[in-house]
């Protein structure tokens, strides 16, 4: 085969794997909601409070009005019985590439990093791919909310907390900015003496020089009026509201090292930080209460990083920071060949309570936690009156991987839970009538 012969082979299958997977998915987004629902009969979950049996609640405009044994509805009120069922707010992945990326080995479909180490200017949510077919098959199981969050580089840029279905960026979006995420550098000597600074060293006094420039943009920003010369920058303006303590960081980091030198620079800055990832957190809790620090765990379902740990390190994670007194929610990897996968976010936090995490504690790390870390806990994460009507009715426990999500409201609109797996289960099952191949039942 000639090389011009290889190049066309290539280019060909490339176009192709892109073709298919940015075909436009058949559904269409929900329209607002239009009158009022009321779902009654099931138990609900509140999950900030007690469980109601026999329950009613009742949402109109995406707003909860009303949730109890006994709720006036209003005239026009769509009464939908859900006897037998239960009902839960939506799922949280608090972190995800979801919306960024649509088939990692695909160049041409990712675009969640920047080039460069300093991006503070890139945001998640103007990149966010409403058309995504991962989107679809992720709040099939429950996950109707997600932070996007941009990778790569020492400061990555700005995340969004994304409604998972809608026409734009702009109506998915929650909350955005939801806040700026620095990695922070490997904290891992060199292992040959050398008399050069090392290289995390470098990144480090980078990433502390790049937070001095932006405080200094905003000083001069204030005071545009007076200086005459002051110039409007995309990069540094992306970062004001992270130093005048408007939106948290979000710091990348999993060993003790990394986590101590990451809270010592945030209490320097007097940044209001988050730790994203943790894997050492347990070993410095109280570090880690001292300063306030929540904890977002990037998945249970791992190996340990260290050959002489217990094979459950990652597994009791969760349950060793809940008795600790540290606050945390559980949250997807946020690597893009995982992002597929978000859809597993309840059995990551299962598994954390099968390694002796509380069960209503599991529950919370996906749902109410999450909305507290981002700074979305007003409007989702749990069932209350005021709140959006975001929600799930399932006929069991989420965590459960047999439970089958039956209904997913997002701000009180219906949302199709069929999904491309979907399709393809009702294709084949036509397969098999079609050449009468007998199938086994499900139990």
């Amino acid at each position: 085969m000639n090389k011009r012969t290889y190049i066309l082979q290539f280019l060909a299958i490339y176009w192709v794997l892109i073709a298919f997977s940015l075909q436009a998915s058949n559904q269409v987004p929900a329209p607002p909601q239009d009158h009022p629902i009321a779902l009654t009969g099931g138990t609900i979950y509140t999950v900030s409070g007690e469980t109601i049996e026999n329950g009613t609640i009742l949402f109109e405009d995406g707003k909860i009005t009303a949730i109890g044994t006994t709720v006036d509805l209003p005239e026009g009120t769509e009464v939908i019985d859900i006897s037998g069922k239960r009902v839960y707010p939506s799922l949280i992945d608090a972190n995800t590439v979801l919306g960024l990326v649509e088939v990692a080995s695909v160049r041409a479909t990712r675009d969640y990093s920047e080039t460069g180490d300093i991006t503070p200017e890139a945001h998640a949510g103007t990149a966010f791919n409403p058309d995504s077919e991962l989107l679809p098959v992720t709040r099939a199981n429950g996950i109707a909310l997600a932070m996007s969050v941009p990778t790569g580089g020492l400061i990555s840029g700005t995340s969004a907390l994304m409604m998972l279905d809608g026409w734009t960026w702009e109506e998915m979006a929650l909350k955005t900015p939801a806040g700026l995420h620095v990695r922070w550098p490997s904290m891992v000597p060199p292992k040959k003496p050398s008399k050069e600074t090392p290289r995390y060293l470098k990144n480090i006094e980078k990433i502390k020089t790049t937070f001095a420039q932006a405080r200094a943009y905003a000083a001069a920003a204030k005071n545009a009026s007076e200086q005459s010369t002051h110039e409007s920058s995309a990069r540094w303006e992306a970062m004001i509201p992270v130093v005048e303590g408007k939106i948290p960081v979000f710091v990348h980091a999993n060993s003790i090292r990394q986590i101590q030198a990451a809270v010592s620079w945030a209490a320097a800055e007097k940044l209001k930080m988050i730790l994203v990832g943790g894997y050492d957190a347990w070993r410095v809790t109280d570090l880690l209460k001292t300063y306030d620090i929540p904890v977002i765990i990037t998945g249970t379902h791992k190996l340990p990083r260290r050959r002489w740990e217990a094979y459950n390190t990652p597994f009791s994670l969760p349950k060793k920071l809940h008795d600790a007194g540290v606050k945390f929610c559980i949250g997807g990897s946020g690597f893009a060949f995982s992002t597929a996968h978000t859809r597993n976010l309840p059995y990551h936090a299962a598994t954390a309570a099968a390694h002796g995490l509380p069960a209503m504690e599991a529950l919370k790390a996906v749902t109410l936690y999450p909305a507290e870390i981002i700074g979305a806990a007003e409007r989702v994460g749990s069932l209350e009156s005021g709140k959006d009507a975001t929600l799930i009715v399932t006929n069991g426990d989420p965590l459960e991987i047999m439970t089958q999500i039956e209904s997913v409201y997002i701000q009180g609109r219906k949302i199709d839970v069929s999904s491309r797996h979907t399709d393809l289960y009702e294709k084949y099952q036509e397969k098999y009538r079609q050449k009468n191949i007998p199938q086994q039942e499900s139990e």
